[in-house]
């Protein structure tokens, strides 16, 4: 029976410990994910290129380990690396596969997230659709009372109505949105918050206002390394200024804004810079170098982007959603797959643990039956013991009544010793002298005889007086 339960123990203990050091390994490497997807996060405004190669390195290490929040997370931030890099394509891509992964898992905070990203990839060419997928991350962002994700939903949906032109409605969403990061103490996106603002100060011709926090969300911008936002500011500061007429700050702007596009490789805010070149040397009237060419091409180029955009997105979003139905059913053939052999794991060590629980249960009936006939023993003995106890205490009152009775009679035999020696001796004694005289001749015979006689009696008398003295129990002595 000890083998049994030895071998039993050994295999669950080695089931277990083998669990243990897959979840190890697991909590390890999940660490990484998480720590890579940070990193990408953390550099989007400064090297997207390698926000992408970060959430790449997080998602082979995710679906390594099967680790579907991890997979997820990484598609959305190689989507926001694409975003800053101008891939729409391959953002939109991104954020529905990791869209599909956080709807499978059930994780709110994430949805709300990536509907967020996508919102901001139609802002610059279809308001409405970004404002709706903007209110479905609210939504989900108010419902978990998620402050980190609504202030950068009110961020957003204030650049869309920058875009609509409703300029006061946008510095509305702007400060809500600069409040909560206040609060939040996230000074990467204050500067983005400040940057916004001042386009609206812009628009609203407070120039003076705008240049303030325009300056001052640049300073910022390059103190945090944040490179697309430095090269963003500098567009926004070049055109205030080419508005103003103040050509040498302007020029000063799109050269050092420039250089920032060129570090991010940002091939759309690098056409921008050209075309914001073209109106400052437009504005000097200095036309040979003005190239009104450019202005025809970027404008037309600017204007098919803006209307392809919206249509590619979204047939990328249906193709997404299709291979999306496919990765399920996929998933759904590896989740059954997996499920049977996990069915049949824990069949096993069910098995095991029901023969292990018989071999108790089966130990525990034989233990209570041994006891029972233990104590059934236990109880047998003691009777027998009570009755011997019962027994030699009858004995030992038969023995000190005996002991009593042969006291008795020895102080009876005694006595009788005692009374033998004086009463009988004295006839005898008689009997003994008539018998030496009679021997000598100097009595007469028959007064011998006659006396002899007498002495006889009186011996008989005593014998027989003393035989009833000691059969006669109520008599204490002679």
């Amino acid at each position: 029976m000890r083998k049994y339960f030895i071998f039993i123990f050994f295999v669950l203990f080695g089931f277990f410990a083998h669990a243990d050091e897959l979840k190890d390994n697991l909590g390890l490497d999940s660490n990484e994910v998480i720590r890579l997807n940070k990193q990408g996060f953390d550099i989007r405004l400064t090297n997207p290129a390698q926000t992408v190669k970060d959430a790449n390195k997080a998602l082979a290490i995710a679906k390594k380990i099967n680790y579907k929040a991890g997979v997820a997370e990484s598609y959305r931030i190689k989507g926001i690396g694409n975003f800053y890099l101008d891939n729409s394509d391959e953002a939109i891509d991104n954020y529905l596969t990791s869209l599909n992964y956080f709807t499978q898992i059930n994780d709110l905070n994430g949805e709300g997230k990536v509907n967020n990203n996508i919102g901001n990839l139609y802002r610059n060419n279809d308001f409405d659709l970004a404002l709706e997928f903007y209110k479905k991350s609210l939504a989900i962002a108010e419902k978990l009372s998620d402050n980190q994700l609504m202030a950068p939903l009110y961020l957003n949906m204030g650049t869309v109505y920058y875009y609509k032109k409703s300029f006061n409605q946008a510095l509305i969403y702007y400060n809500k949105s600069n409040d909560l990061y206040a609060a939040l103490k996230d000074s990467v996106n204050l500067v983005l918050c400040m940057h916004d603002k001042g386009l609206i100060y812009f628009n609203l011709n407070q120039f003076g206002k705008a240049e303030r926090v325009l300056l001052e969300a640049n300073k910022e911008a390059k103190q945090l390394d944040l490179n697309v936002t430095v090269a963003s500011i500098d567009l926004t500061i070049a055109k205030l200024y080419i508005t103003q007429s103040k050509f040498s700050d302007a020029e000063k702007a799109i050269r050092e804004g420039s250089n920032y596009t060129t570090i991010v490789k940002n091939e759309k805010m690098q056409a921008d810079y050209k075309y914001y070149s073209y109106l400052l040397e437009l504005k000097r009237k200095n036309y040979e170098q003005a190239l009104y060419y450019l202005q025809d091409i970027y404008k037309k180029d600017s204007l098919a982007q803006s209307q392809n955009v919206s249509i590619r997105i979204t047939g990328i979003r249906e193709q997404v959603k299709q291979q999306a139905r496919q990765r399920e059913n996929e998933f759904l053939l590896q989740r059954q797959a997996y499920d049977r052999g996990k069915f049949w794991a824990v069949a096993i060590v069910a098995g095991l643990l029901m023969v292990l629980v018989g071999l108790l249960v089966s130990n525990v009936k034989r233990k209570a039956k041994t006891n029972s006939q233990l104590t059934s023993l236990n109880a047998e003995v003691s009777r027998q013991k009570d009755n011997l106890d019962r027994i030699n205490h009858h004995l030992e009152e038969i023995i000190d009544e005996r002991t009593k009775d042969l006291q008795v009679k020895n102080k009876k035999l005694s006595e009788y010793s005692s009374y033998l020696s004086h009463q009988i001796r004295g006839p005898i004694a008689t009997l003994k002298g008539l018998m030496n005289l009679e021997r000598e001749g100097l009595v007469d015979q028959p007064e011998c005889i006659k006396m002899m006689n007498k002495c006889v009696s009186e011996i008989d008398d005593k014998i027989i007086e003393m035989s009833d003295m000691l059969h006669d129990p109520g008599r204490a002595g002679f």
